[in-house]
C-alpha cells in the first residue's frame, strides 16, 4: 500500500465512486472499512495525515465510561461496552486488559464505587474484561506502590481496555485498502460540486504533494473531519448552523518512576467535573485530562499553562511524589468533536454519543461518539449512507471483521508486538540489513527499521508522520524525537527519493513541532 499506487487509483477513476469520504480519522477510517468490506467502492480523502487531529490524541483507553454509567446513559455505557469487547476480539495486538484502581480517602467511597463499578461489570455481559471488588489498603498498595498513604483507607479495582490509537488507526487504514477502498492522505478537499438539483454528486481537492486540483464524482459524501465537521458543512451550506462544540483535553507523560506497576489510576471526581486517569503507556505514565471549551479548532492545538497546571495539581494529590513540571517528558492536546446541546457551555457535560446529519443537498456528518465506539458509528453511518445513494443493501460485517495485524501472541515480538502480523517482516528487514536493527534513540525502543516500513508500507510521508503516528516517539518523550529526527529524515529521504533541500525543511518544520510538546 504506497501513497503513489493510491493515487494512481483516484486519476484513473472514471465512474462515480458509490461513497466518497472526508476524513481519516477513527470515523472516516472505520466508515472506509465498513462501508469497502461489504463491496461498495469506496475513496477517503485526508487533508493531512491519518490520524493527525483528535484520533492519535486519545486517553488511550477502549473503556465504556465509568462516568457515563453516573450520568444514567445506561444505553451508551452499554454500547461502549459491547463494543469495547469487539475491539479486543478483533484486534488482540493492539487491545489489552488494564487494571485500574480508584482509591478511597474517604470511609464512604470504596462501598459507593464499589456498588457502581459492580454495575458497570454487570452490563458488561459476555464482553467483561475482569471482576471489580473492594481491596483493603495493603491490596492497594501492591497494585499502585507510588500512591499517597496519607489517609489511604484502600481502593477498588476494576478492569477496561488500553490500546495504542494511532497504531490502530494505520491497521484499519491497511484494512480498509485490503478490502478494497482508495485511501489517501495529504488531499485537502475544497469544495463539493452539485448537480443540476442542487444534490452533491462529488468533492474538489488538491494534491499536498504536488499542489495538482482534482476533482471526484460519488454517489454520497460523507464528512467525517470530527472537530471541523462545520467547515465542510459549510461547504455545501455557507449559512449551516454549527453542529459541533469543541472541547480541549490534554495529557501529561512522564517517566515510568510515577506509576512503576501494571495499573491505572482512575480518579472519579476533579475540580472541572471529570475524571482524571494516570495510566501505564508504552514504559512511561500518561495523566490527565482536561476539559475546556474552543471556540475555533485548529490542527494542532496547544495546552495551556492552566491546563497543564491544573494536571499536575491534581496529580500530586494521588502521588506520593508529585510530578513537576521539570519531570514532564511530553505535552499533548486533543480536541473533542462534542455535538452541541442548546446553549451548553459545559463541554464536560455534554452527550458523548454520536450523531448523524444529513443537510438538504444530500451531504452526510457523523460527529460526536469516541474510540471506543467507532465501528458502531461506522455500521450506522453506512447504513444511512446507501440508502442516500441508493445502492444495493448489505449487511454490515465488521462484528467479526480482523484488523490488520490481528495476532492473538503479539507479545513473543517484544518492542515489535504493536505491529502484531506485521513484526515478522520488520524482523526480516533488521535480518537483511543489521543496521535498520539500531535504536533510534536510547530513551526509546525505535528502531531504523520501523521508519523504513513506515514508508514503504504505512504511507509515511513525513518527519512527523513517523515519530508521532507510525511510532510514538514524540507523544512520549519530546526531547528524544527531536534527537531521532536526523536520522529519521535521512532513511525517508532515501526512502522517498527526496533530496538534501527536502531533508533540511522537514528536520526544520518537525523541530519547531516537537518543541511545542514541551512546556516552556
Amino acid at each position: 500500500m504506497t501513497r503513489d499506487e493510491m493515487r494512481a487509483r483516484v486519476a484513473d477513476r472514471r465512474n462515480p465512486w458509490d461513497m466518497a469520504i472526508v476524513g481519516g480519522g477513527a470515523s472516516g477510517v472505520g466508515i472506509a472499512v465498513d462501508a469497502a468490506s461489504r463491496g461498495y467502492e469506496v475513496l477517503l480523502l485526508e487533508g493531512d495525515d491519518f490520524g493527525k487531529g483528535t484520533s492519535s490524541r486519545s486517553t488511550k483507553l477502549v473503556h465504556g465510561g465509568v462516568r457515563y454509567l453516573e450520568q444514567g446513559n445506561i444505553s451508551l455505557v452499554m454500547e461502549a461496552l459491547k463494543e469495547r469487547g469487539l475491539l479486543r476480539q478483533n484486534a488482540p495486538h493492539l487491545v489489552h486488559d488494564l487494571a485500574f484502581i480508584v482509591p478511597s480517602y474517604d470511609w464512604w467511597e470504596s462501598p459507593f464505587y464499589g456498588l457502581g463499578l459492580k454495575v458497570y461489570n454487570a452490563l458488561s455481559g459476555k464482553y467483561k474484561f475482569g471482576p471489580s471488588r473492594v481491596l483493603s489498603k495493603e491490596k492497594t498498595l501492591e497494585h499502585l506502590p507510588t500512591i499517597k498513604t496519607d489517609g489511604l483507607r484502600g481502593g477498588v479495582v476494576y478492569y477496561d481496555g488500553q490500546f495504542d490509537d494511532s497504531r490502530l488507526l494505520i491497521n484499519l487504514v491497511t484494512t480498509a485498502a485490503g478490502q478494497g477502498a482508495t485511501l489517501l492522505n495529504y488531499a485537502r478537499v475544497t469544495g463539493l460540486t452539485h448537480d443540476p438539483e442542487g444534490y452533491i454528486n462529488g468533492l474538489r481537492a488538491v494534491d499536498g504533494e504536488t499542489g495538482e486540483p482534482f476533482e471526484v464524482a460519488a454517489k454520497v459524501v460523507i464528512n467525517a473531519t470530527g472537530a471541523f465537521t462545520d467547515s465542510v458543512r459549510r461547504m455545501a451550506d455557507p449559512a449551516a448552523t454549527t453542529m459541533v462544540a469543541p472541547s480541549q483535553g490534554i495529557h501529561l507523560v512522564f517517566d515510568r518512576s510515577f506509576l512503576p506497576g501494571d495499573s491505572a489510576i482512575m480518579v472519579p471526581h476533579t475540580s472541572d467535573g471529570r475524571v482524571m486517569f494516570a495510566i501505564p503507556w508504552h514504559g512511561h505514565t500518561l495523566v490527565g485530562t482536561t476539559d475546556v471549551p474552543l471556540e475555533v479548532p485548529t490542527l494542532e492545538p496547544r495546552a495551556t499553562e492552566a491546563e497543564i497546571g491544573f494536571i499536575l495539581e491534581t496529580a500530586s494529590h494521588y502521588l506520593s511524589r508529585p510530578p513537576q513540571r521539570s519531570d514532564i517528558l511530553s505535552v499533548f492536546a486533543g480536541i473533542r468533536p462534542l455535538v452541541r446541546a442548546g446553549d451548553s457551555k459545559n463541554t464536560a457535560a455534554l452527550s458523548r454519543d454520536h450523531t448523524i446529519h444529513i443537510d438538504g443537498s444530500g451531504l452526510i456528518s457523523i460527529a460526536g461518539g469516541k474510540w471506543t465506539t467507532y465501528r458502531n458509528m461506522a455500521e450506522d453511518c453506512v447504513d444511512q449512507a446507501l440508502v442516500l445513494a441508493e445502492l444495493p443493501e448489505r449487511n454490515c460485517v465488521t462484528k467479526t471483521l480482523n484488523i490488520h495485524g490481528f495476532h492473538e501472541h503479539a507479545d513473543r515480538f517484544g518492542d515489535l508486538a504493536v505491529y502484531g502480523s506485521d513484526a515478522p517482516a520488520i524482523l526480516d528487514l533488521i535480518r537483511h540489513d543489521p543496521r535498520l536493527g539500531d535504536r533510534l534513540d536510547p530513551a526509546l525502543p525505535y528502531v531504523a527499521a520501523e521508519v523504513v516500513w513506515a514508508a514503504r508500507v504505512e504511507m509515511a510521508r513525513t518527519i512527523e508522520d513517523v515519530l508521532a503516528r507510525r511510532t510514538r516517539a514524540l507523544f512520549l518523550n519530546a526531547r528524544s524525537a527531536i534527537a531521532m529526527a536526523p536520522r529519521v529524515a535521512t532513511i525517508l529521504a532515501t526512502e522517498l527519493g527526496k533530496d538534501d533541500m527536502w531533508r533540511s525543511g522537514q528536520l526544520a518544520s518537525f523541530t519547531e513541532l516537537a518543541r511545542g510538546y514541551l512546556p516552556t
